[in-house]
């Protein structure tokens, strides 16, 4: 590449960073538009970003603020993440009566934290500091691993006898008799595989969903599994692993091709319990679909892969991000589907419902 082509891939790395679902496919078609107009000349730079690297009219604040910040050279891309300043409320409580024949004035200072309120609110309306705050706040989740009892018995101070030790205790005592020893079946981590719905209508939670991936994979590398659905299915599992979030998330960016696309949930889904699923992937797994149900393909479809799902999962969950929303009904024809087949249907719109998620799954 040349040196202004790196600079217009840094340009791009610089919009991914601050939040736009720039993909590998974009920049080479941000690339080609440049070089099909003059990359000496702002306004064909501006335009063809724009038109190749915006997803939509949301992102265009945000395009516009990492613009100026990379080519005005008055500070780096990477500082368009600003920290929000906590908010301080302050009530004034008038007091109508006197104490000690004296009249007083007081106010009361409620100060509410920002953080708290931050974790509460719908990722989609966030903006670009607030979700900066909020790729932070990511990493106070604690995740725990569901378990399963494990095949194997191990030493234990209670439960089965166990002959063949005792035996060998009593042997080493020549006879004399001893204590009784015992064993139990321990436990293992359980399976957990995320499904990642990364269509066109969950982009805006298309990154906080893989940056929750991205906590559960570092908390259980061995034993999670993170898949993409959209048009296709794409295994993203080894780019998560890395510790880096962001670079994590950018790695896994340039792997999907078919961000912010269609969906076609029955297809990707009967391609997953072909390819995975039936060799053992999601068998006895806790299984997480998060979508929010839009099938453009035939639902019956996929009602019967959700069906064929359960009859190999452990436990199938369904995140929606609409379901902790005031007046929500699952009347969309994909929900109508698979609902029969679930066993939880869980929120998934704020951080503190991804945390109920983690409670949902490590009691699976």
């Amino acid at each position: 590449m040349t040196a202004p082509d790196l600079a217009l891939a840094g340009f791009a790395s610089a919009l991914r960073h601050a939040g736009l679902a720039v993909t590998a496919d974009r920049v080479h078609l941000f690339l080609r538009a440049v070089a099909a107009l003059d990359a000496a000349v702002a306004a064909d730079v501006y335009w063809a970003g724009r038109a190749a690297l915006c997803s939509g009219p949301d992102d265009t604040a945000r395009y516009d603020e990492v613009f100026a910040a990379w080519f005005s050279g008055e500070r780096s891309g990477r500082a368009v993440r600003r920290t929000p300043t906590s908010t301080t409320v302050q009530a004034a409580l008038d007091v109508d009566e006197a104490a000690d024949g004296e009249d007083s004035d007081r106010s009361l200072n409620v100060s509410a934290s920002t953080t708290e309120v931050l974790r509460h609110r719908d990722v989609a309306e966030l903006s670009a500091s607030d979700r900066a705050e909020l790729a932070r706040l990511f990493g106070t989740l604690r995740p725990r691993s569901p378990v399963r009892r494990a095949a194997r018995r191990r030493p234990s101070h209670r439960g089965d006898i166990d002959p063949r030790r005792t035996l060998r205790a009593q042997l080493r005592q020549v006879g004399e008799p001893g204590r009784v020893l015992y064993r139990r079946r321990g436990t293992r981590p359980r399976r957990v595989v995320l499904l990642v719905d990364v269509s066109g209508s969950m982009r805006p939670y298309a990154d906080s969903l893989l940056r929750l991936a991205h906590t559960l994979v570092l908390a259980a590398p061995r034993s999670v599994e993170v898949f993409t659905m959209g048009t296709r299915l794409t295994r993203v599992t080894p780019a998560l692993r890395h510790r880096d979030p962001e670079f994590a998330l950018r790695l896994a960016g340039d792997v999907v091709p078919d961000w912010s696309g269609g969906t076609r949930l029955g297809e990707v889904l009967k391609v997953f319990l072909d390819r995975w699923g039936q060799r053992g992937t999601a068998r006895r797994a806790v299984v997480v679909v998060c979508s929010d149900g839009w099938e453009r393909g035939d639902a019956s479809l996929l009602g019967a892969q959700l069906e064929r799902l359960a009859g190999l999962a452990h436990r199938v969950v369904w995140l929606n991000p609409h379901r902790g929303k005031p007046g929500y009904m699952p009347v969309q024809a994909g929900i109508v589907a698979v609902l029969p087949h679930l066993d939880d249907l869980v929120a998934g719109h704020s951080l503190a419902s991804f945390a109920d998620l983690l409670k949902v799954v490590a009691d699976a």
